[in-house]
């Protein structure tokens, strides 16, 4: 069974649609940041997402993107830019059912050392690291990433600069 993406943020989820902010952080080389998820009791079943994780109170899918950013990479040294896509996705993980609303934004950062201080217990349990990715190498990679057309996403979004408007990716349901 693969998952989707590893949830972010507290590990209180109990179903219904999740409100979650994604980050497609970019360094001055353009490559992507990317975390390294599996499933918390099997290793093997991993995947590569963008960081990011559910809306907590009443923040702003904004301030969500910020603080996940934060906890998951340590980085906070970014301007959050526009909403490039937006998708819903349905996956099981860590024993449940998730049904998630995300939206991807855009940020960069000169920094590119990670400390992942805030992660949950979950998170610890299922995040086995980062990685900074050139287009082409996400382009030729046989891993398991989310979503799924992130390196023809990337290529687009480095050719032709952020849509004028968030672009709605396809469901994915698994």
């Amino acid at each position: 069974m693969s998952a989707e993406a590893v949830p972010a943020g507290r590990d209180t989820y109990e179903g219904g649609l999740r409100k979650v902010a994604r980050v497609v952080l970019l360094d001055p080389r353009d490559r992507i940041l990317l975390l390294h998820g599996h499933e918390p009791d099997d290793p093997a079943d991993d995947w590569w997402f963008t960081p990011g994780g559910g809306v907590e109170g009443d923040e702003t899918r904004e301030q969500a993107a910020l603080r996940e950013l934060a906890e998951e990479t340590g980085i906070t040294e970014v301007e959050l830019g526009p909403v490039l896509w937006r998708r819903r996705c349905s996956f099981p993980f860590a024993g449940r059912r998730w049904d998630q609303d995300e939206w991807y934004y855009l940020a960069r950062t000169d920094r590119t050392e990670i400390a992942a201080a805030g992660l949950t217990e979950l998170e610890r349990r299922s995040v086995a690291g980062a990685r900074w990715w050139t287009c082409p190498e996400l382009s030729r990679a046989h891993e398991t990433v989310y979503p799924t057309r992130l390196a023809g996403l990337l290529r687009t979004l480095l050719d032709e600069g952020p849509p004028a408007r968030p672009v709605t990716l396809d469901p994915e349901i698994v």
